[in-house]
């Protein structure tokens, strides 16, 4: 009977632990957030937070308190002894002192763990952060880890259903990412007598607040509700915990395909709720999810509250992670289906609004779901029932009102009509009245095409009062003695309006049509412009003069010099202030105007992220600043900085490739030089180095022995020096070419010291060679000029007389060979590694011969063994230890 085999688990996706792996080093340099999560106030979560930071202080970390507010609590005060506090920083609003978090501080600071109470908390006006979770974030962004506290009134998305139960809307709230996020959360949870218990005892609130407390919201039944809540939202986030668990280690057969929801939102009362309601949904499905809204003909007349209304609810779900979009069309339900089937949405989520009694009447409006659900059956869509409370950003209906009445446009249709009235009379000697009505039809198409629906409209009815009074016998008279005109009125008046909403329709849709052709022209041109810059200035000065017609606004650029300080370059306008564009730049993010960092800035800073960095800060002052509250404007600015950013990136790299050019074409033409002087003088020296050393035996003791000596050692000097420029040469030009064997460390050693024995002899030489040491598998040659050339530093660089040392060692799978003198040192102007480069010397103008060749060349061939070379000061000094660390390898079988 066959054995069954386990399942051969999948293959890893390569890109997905790439990506995994880039999230894990981003991760590791963020500080770790730690949220010490609560039902209400009084269940002991600043008493835990702060026990628990008393054992991490005894644990050997840092431990600073940013800010703490203990209420009066004794119990929770006597916590705070032994920690270090934060001063506080002092904030003067309206008039008064109020003392508030330092974030710079803590910054300049830079604690292990840092304590911040009260999550939720808004910053006084003037802070650089709105609220005090911005604030935790760049606290995290730097580092550091954060722990501070939070109930679950707080939470962005539950907060319509707190507000229901208990009556309350809690206006300072935290987006849930920020909680989903957290990398721990410790849930303090007591019983709620327990908690009734400590709010009449005083432990909670002074005993007059309490006493008021138990009377609202310290009810019993809200308690055990927000109790649950609390208790489900963990519950929530340790299953997304597992999820994640599961889909990191590959656990399970069939994960399902990664739903996405569309939400339709129209400036409804709701709204808020239902964006609330499906980013809980959303959560729970672990669903991507769109908030959209159709910006229909019919809803061009809002008035400006409704409006912005819209725009509130689509930056709520912007904060609560979904994305969002405006969409032209002219059927909302049309346009719905359309977008749905663009962005492959698998369900449709709308508001569920009260049906009309007149449901039975077969001239009723079909409902919105069920036009949907006629022009694609297969779209899921649900209707959730949603509550809106009085302070939501939705009005309680759509007004269909303008912001004000366009006096001037019925005005100038009732000036059109009378001109009309007047053509007519005359028209009328010579055309039948009923070929007259259609000039009264052409006033009407002008006027609404002109003025818009609502001059239209009068502009119909006016058209027929005016024909009935003048043309229609009995003339000046609204009396009718024909009964066929009265068809001819209805007629005329239907067919007015029906062209009058037809010309107000096509006067929207050009308006938009309009402005997307805006947009989408303005970015064409600024990438075909971008695309011909070929240096920083021409890109610079086509952003500034392209953002400054497109936005209407004064454009500031800022790029970083070449010590990575911002310079505000040539044709910058506006005032820019360089502290709010280096946050911007260094943290990634918009800053400024209309943001949640220093929101007090006039101008909108905007960074320019290219793919590898940061390349510079945009700084707009707009004439017009709500322009940019609409999404498709801010997609817009978006994507010109992208433009812009990549712009630069693209000529900087431009550059680097340049001055590498010139760099490789000045290398390789130096490489070539000294190859060919090397080869040249490599024969007239052989001929001087061998009549020196002939002639050095049969000369006399005096003046030309000594010249002769002096002959034979320069030009062994000289003939080193050739030797290292040549190999140099050969490692540019072809690499390294080993020709190795298993070779002993004595015998290496040996014979460089042979080589180097008559260089040597005012040096005394000490070498530690232990018995045992493995062989080595190397080029014997390659390394032996190695180790000549470290002898032949020491020698120059040492004094006459001082000892040289030669160690062997095994340490980790190594063998180390140094090489430690008695000299001056290392030259305390180089960095180390500067001592590797090509021509580096210790002086620039030194009496000692050459030319700063032999550490860069060895290290070269070490390298090209698998090891390292490396220097260091001796301990104690005086003196220098060069190091050589080649790889131990397994020993060959002896015979």
């Amino acid at each position: 009977m066959p054995t069954p085999t386990s399942p051969i688990a999948p293959r890893p996706d390569p890109d997905a632990l790439v990506a995994q792996l880039q999230a894990e080093q981003q991760q590791a340099a963020r500080g770790k957030l730690r949220i010490y999560f609560g039902s209400n106030a009084g269940v002991g979560k600043t008493y835990s937070m702060l026990a628990a930071a008393q054992r991490e202080r005894q644990s050997g970390r840092s431990v600073l308190v940013g800010l703490v507010e203990t209420h009066g609590r004794a119990e929770t005060e006597q916590q705070l002894h032994g920690l270090e506090q934060l001063p506080r920083r002092s904030l003067v609003y309206q008039g008064r002192h109020l003392a508030e978090f330092d974030l710079d501080a803590a910054l300049a600071r830079r604690p292990d763990v840092l304590l911040l109470d009260e999550l939720a908390h808004s910053n006084v006006s003037g802070s650089r952060h709105p609220k005090r979770w911005q604030d935790m974030q760049e606290l995290l962004e730097a580092g550091i880890d954060v722990w501070t506290t939070l109930n679950v009134q707080h939470l962005e998305s539950l907060n319509d259903v707190v507000g229901g139960i208990v009556g309350i809307q809690v206006h300072e709230t935290v987006p849930d990412h920020i909680f989903d996020d957290a990398s721990e959360v410790v849930v303090v949870d007591i019983p709620p007598e327990e908690l009734l218990k400590r709010l009449k005892a005083g432990k909670v609130y002074p005993l007059e607040q309490a006493e008021r407390a138990s009377r609202n919201f310290f009810r019993l039944g809200n308690l055990l509700a927000l109790r649950e809540l609390a208790l489900r939202r963990t519950a929530d986030r340790v299953d997304e915990d597992m999820r994640d668990y599961r889909r990191e280690q590959a656990i399970g057969d069939v994960w399902p395909t990664r739903e996405r929801l569309l939400v339709g939102v129209g400036g409804r009362a709701g709204d808020d709720a239902l964006v609330r309601q499906v980013a809980r949904l959303a959560r729970r499905l672990e669903a991507d999810w769109v908030v959209v809204y159709v910006d229909a003909p019919t809803r061009q007349h809002r008035s400006r509250q409704a409006r912005e209304a819209v725009l509130k609810t689509l930056a709520l779900a912007a904060r609560l992670g979904a994305e969002t979009a405006t969409i032209p069309g002219t059927q909302v339900a049309q346009a719905l289906v359309d977008f749905a089937r663009e962005r492959n949405a698998s369900h449709l989520v709308l508001a569920r609004v009260p049906q009309r009694l007149t449901r039975w009447w077969p001239w009723t409006p079909v409902s919105l779901p069920e036009q949907i659900a006629r022009l694609n059956p297969g779209l899921d869509v649900l209707l959730l029932s949603v509550h809106a409370h009085k302070n939501e950003s939705t009005v309680s209906a759509p007004v269909l009102r303008e912001d004000g009445i366009s006096w001037m446009g019925y005005i100038g249709t009732t000036l059109a009509c009378l001109a009309a009235t007047a053509v007519a009379e005359l028209l009328l000697q010579v055309f039948d009245p009923a070929n007259v009505v259609m000039l009264f039809l052409l006033v009407v198409v002008l006027s609404s095409l002109r003025w818009g629906r609502g001059p239209g409209a009068w502009a119909a009815l006016l058209s027929v009062l005016l024909f009935d009074f003048y043309f229609v016998p009995p003339r000046s008279s609204f009396s009718v003695n024909d009964t066929q005109y009265l068809f001819t009125f209805c007629l005329m008046l239907g067919v007015a309006l029906v062209c009058g909403q037809l010309m107000a329709r096509l006067r929207h849709e050009a308006r938009v049509a309009a402005e997307r052709e805006r947009r989408a022209g303005a970015l064409a041109r600024l990438a075909r412009d971008l695309s011909g810059a070929l240096t920083q200035a021409q890109v610079t000065q086509i952003a500034l003069s392209t953002l400054s017609g497109v936005f209407d606004a004064q454009v500031g650029l800022l790029l970083p010099d070449s010590e990575e300080r911002l310079q505000q370059v040539r044709g910058s306008e506006g005032v820019i202030d360089p502290s709010v564009a280096r946050w911007c730049m260094e943290h990634g993010q918009m800053a400024g105007w209309g943001t949640d960092t220093l929101a007090a800035a006039p101008a909108l800073y905007v960074p320019l992220m290219a793919p590898v960095r940061a390349r510079g800060v945009l700084a707009l002052q707009l004439r017009a600043p709500q322009r940019l509250r609409v999404p498709e404007e801010r997609r817009l600015l978006d994507a010109c900085a992208s433009q812009i950013a990549l712009a630069l990136e693209r000529q900087h790299f431009v550059e680097v490739a340049q001055q590498t050019q010139v760099a490789m074409e000045g290398e390789r033409m130096r490489n070539t030089l000294l190859s060919a002087v090397s080869h040249d003088l490599r024969t007239p020296l052989t001929g001087i180095l061998g009549a020196a050393q002939v002639a050095l035996p049969h000369a006399p003791p005096g003046p030309a022995h000594d010249m002769l000596l002096q002959i034979r050692n320069q030009a062994q000097a000289l003939q080193q020096l050739v030797d290292n420029l040549l190999a140099m040469a050969r490692l540019q030009q072809g690499g390294v070419h080993l020709q190795q064997a298993w070779v002993p460390v004595e015998e290496l050693v040996g014979s460089a010291l042979a080589q180097m024995r008559e260089r040597l002899a005012d040096h005394p030489v000490h070498t530690d060679l232990p018995a045992g040491l493995p062989l080595l598998w190397i080029d014997a040659a390659m390394l032996e000029r190695v180790l000549v050339n470290l002898l032949d530093n020491a020698c120059k660089y040492t004094p006459a007389g001082t000892g040289l040392q030669i160690v062997a060692l095994v340490d980790g799978g190594q063998l180390q060979l140094q090489v430690a003198d008695a000299g001056p040192g290392l030259p305390a102007h180089l960095e180390q590694e500067q001592l590797f480069e090509p021509f580096t010397r210790g002086s620039a103008e030194s009496s000692i011969f050459g030319i700063g060749l032999g550490l860069a060349l060895g290290r070269r061939i070490v390298q090209a063994h698998g090891g390292s070379l490396t220097a260091y000061a001796a301990q104690p000094g005086p003196g220098a230890v060069f190091v050589i660390a080649l790889p131990v390898l397994e020993q060959p079988a002896l015979d």
